[in-house]
């Protein structure tokens, strides 16, 4: 890794406070194409548009989705910001080029049927992690909690009084989400018995509220300090979810986001604002919440009876 690659990244993680995850997609973009220059020839300073269209064409021909090329446009478009602000090149020939055109890729989400469902057949689980697995299911759709968010709470982020929950989503920006009472029952009933048991296993201390079952592994902090508790990591997450399918039998494809974009989409299908869906998920931009539109038809067909009773007949036999 080159100089230039290595402060970009350092100012990425320490400046611009992006997650680890996310760096290491722009290192590894960064790279790949400093591997295409070498390859070429081609200096830092003398990359232009054909470069860039050469570039782009062998990662396409390599079998690369529009979709990854798109994203390495935008990374390397961010790096060579960086170098420009920083004098290292004389301008962005990234500027220049538009990214390929991909389809638009539209969230998916469960039925509040499939939801229930999940959440009754875990519930009959008797193995002892059933009831942690009560309570993430219960925060990631009630909450719409992202996954990294949901490892990352602690008991200080939870009142139960209020039913509030405190999220430090991307960006590190705090927000503040409702929780329904039966969210609450699921929550209070693993902190009371379940976290106990999993602590006393683990023989550490945290405030973290959702621990792993697993033998301890080492976390490390963006600094690279070795943290000593036992975290629940996101990849864990995606582990539990797969073992309540396999526990329950009901296999829908559960992840993080699924359940997150469910809770986005059944909202809308009750007649939230989308301004306020913007606020509950931690979207920066609202133009990212309004993708859950497109998931709503039967919502807009059902107001446009409410208002047109007239038109049921017809819409029904349609």
């Amino acid at each position: 890794m080159n100089k230039q690659t290595h402060d970009f990244l350092d100012y990425l993680l320490n400046e611009r406070k992006y997650s680890p995850k996310t760096v290491q997609s722009y290192k590894f973009d960064v790279e790949k194409f400093f591997d295409f220059l070498l390859k070429e020839g081609t200096l830092m300073d003398e990359v232009d548009q054909i470069t860039i269209r050469n570039f782009l064409t062998d990662e396409l021909n390599a079998g690369i989705s529009k979709r990854s090329c798109k994203r390495r446009l935008s990374s390397l478009r961010h790096f060579y910001y960086y170098l420009v602000d920083h004098h290292v090149v004389k301008e962005n020939p990234f500027l220049l080029v538009d990214s390929p055109k991909t389809d638009k890729k539209f969230p998916h989400a469960l039925y509040r049927d499939q939801i229930q469902e999940i959440l009754r057949e875990n519930a009959k689980r008797t193995d002892e992690l059933a009831i942690r697995d009560q309570a993430i299911l219960s925060l990631l759709y009630y909450c719409g909690l992202r996954a990294s968010e949901l490892v990352d709470l602690t008991l200080q982020d939870i009142n139960f009084r209020t039913r509030i929950v405190r999220v430090n989503g991307k960006g590190n920006k705090e927000r503040l989400v409702p929780f329904t009472d039966e969210c609450k029952v699921a929550v209070q009933k693993y902190i009371d018995v379940c976290r106990p048991k999993l602590l006393a296993k683990k023989q550490v201390n945290t405030s973290l509220i959702f621990l792993s079952d697993r033998p301890f592994e080492p976390v490390f902090e963006k600094s690279g300090k070795e943290l000593k508790e036992p975290k629940l990591t996101t990849r864990g997450l995606e582990y539990i979810l797969d073992q309540i399918e396999e526990k329950t039998g009901t296999f829908v494809g559960l992840h993080p986001h699924l359940l997150r974009h469910s809770f986005a989409t059944h909202l809308l299908e009750n007649g939230a604002d989308l301004r306020v869906i913007q606020e509950l998920l931690g979207h920066a931009s609202l133009n990212t919440t309004q993708v859950y539109t497109h998931i709503s038809s039967e919502a807009m067909k059902q107001a446009y009876i409410d208002a047109f009773p007239r038109a049921r007949k017809k819409c029904e036999n349609k």
